[in-house]
């Protein structure tokens, strides 16, 4: 029998979780949203139902399908008695030296290079790297395309936009958001915003959380 999962989350981040799920061999038993206008609808014929919470009892093997690194961590505190499983598309590459924690979903096209570390309910988007001895701290997102360097630190919550680069050794702080594009050439600390080439801090963005 096919391992069977709960799906968190039913907007477009979903359709691409689930059908990641079920290129693993992986069957999606039910989708939950919190937003009513989706429940009854579904996604590759899985109906979307809801709220969230009406799944909060259930002991089942579950993956997170939103992409807010926040709303993310909330849930998964809200969401003690689900089982987090990672997901890792047949079609990335992850050396067997680097460790993926649970929660964890890495898309098609994407390479995790040797003893690199990504932690709990990641994000690894479609065709991103994470290259040799990186560290991903818990609730990252990198978008579609994100390229970081060996040895790069990505503190807990960070969102990389579609297609930044982070250069060798870098560190970025905790809950940092990196634009489009960007290419961090410094450091950077917690709870800013930084865009550009090379990436420039917004002050007027710091991040209050």
């Amino acid at each position: 029998m096919r391992e069977e999962i709960i799906v968190v989350g039913g907007g477009g981040h979903a359709k691409v979780v689930i059908a990641t799920a079920l290129e693993c061999g992986i069957n999606v038993s039910i989708i939950v949203d919190d937003d009513p206008s989706k429940w009854g609808q579904n996604i590759f014929g899985i109906k979307i139902h809801g709220p969230i919470l009406s799944v909060k009892e259930i002991r089942s093997p579950a993956i997170m399908a939103i992409g807010n690194n926040r709303t993310r961590e909330n849930l998964v505190k809200e969401l003690e008695n689900l089982q987090w499983i990672s997901i890792i598309h047949p079609r990335a590459y992850v050396h067997r030296t680097a460790k993926v924690g649970k929660g964890t979903i890495i898309f098609a096209g994407s390479v995790i290079q040797p003893d690199a570390r990504i932690g709990d309910h990641c994000i690894i988007n479609t065709g991103s790297t994470v290259d040799h001895d990186c560290s991903v701290g818990d609730f990252c997102h990198l978008a579609p395309g994100t390229h970081i360097a060996g040895g790069v630190t990505i503190g807990r919550g960070v969102f990389l936009g579609v297609g930044a680069k982070v250069v060798v050794g870098k560190k970025i702080g905790d809950w940092s958001i990196i634009g489009a594009g960007a290419v961090v050439l410094e450091d950077l600390p917690d709870r800013v915003m930084a865009a550009g080439v090379p990436a420039k801090i917004k002050e007027s963005y710091r991040i209050d959380t």
